[in-house]
């Protein structure tokens, strides 16, 4: 087993924006454009949310990925839901199975927080991804959030708990 650890931190700390710059970098080239969802740091603060940074043994970060709370809204979402935010490993690091860690880590979080439904948006360009959540339980759902009315999004869900 790869030999990591997995800090919380908040999603303005320097590592964190460090890696957000690179995520949306990857966006930029897969879609033409950055993700303009809305964020703040304040949306991954616990009890209503986490955000996790995970760092090699050299003390490098090499992925990040948060989750906040969501309940009803216009946007789609429904009360208990848990939106997961920024899933990232940079490349050098991938295929290590630190997504899949990564992931258990903010399921298992959001369900102990009383969250009942674990929700993302990833993209149709986004196969890697589609692939970590289809393989860890995750099906589709009614579209949510800011790109809801895009054709390239995907919505996808699993309950928690």
């Amino acid at each position: 087993m790869v030999t990591v650890e997995i800090r919380t931190t908040r999603f303005d700390h320097p590592d964190a924006m460090k890696l957000n710059d690179l995520v949306q970098l990857e966006y930029v080239s897969r879609y033409g454009d950055g993700d303009l969802t809305e964020m703040a740091a304040a949306h991954f603060d616990p009890p209503r949310g986490l955000y996790l940074l995970v760092y090699d043994a050299d003390g490098t970060p090499v992925a990040s990925g948060g989750w906040r709370a969501q309940d009803a809204s216009p946007e789609g979402f429904e009360d208990g839901d848990a939106e997961i935010k920024r899933m990232f490993v940079v490349a050098e690091a991938r295929g290590r199975g630190l997504a899949r860690r990564l992931l258990a880590e903010l399921e298992a979080s959001a369900a102990a927080a009383g969250r009942t439904r674990m929700v993302l948006e990833t993209g149709s360009k986004q196969p890697e991804a589609i692939r970590l959540y289809e393989t860890s339980g995750y099906t589709p759902v009614e579209k949510f959030g800011y790109y809801r009315h895009h054709e390239t999004s995907l919505c996808m869900g699993k309950p928690l708990g």
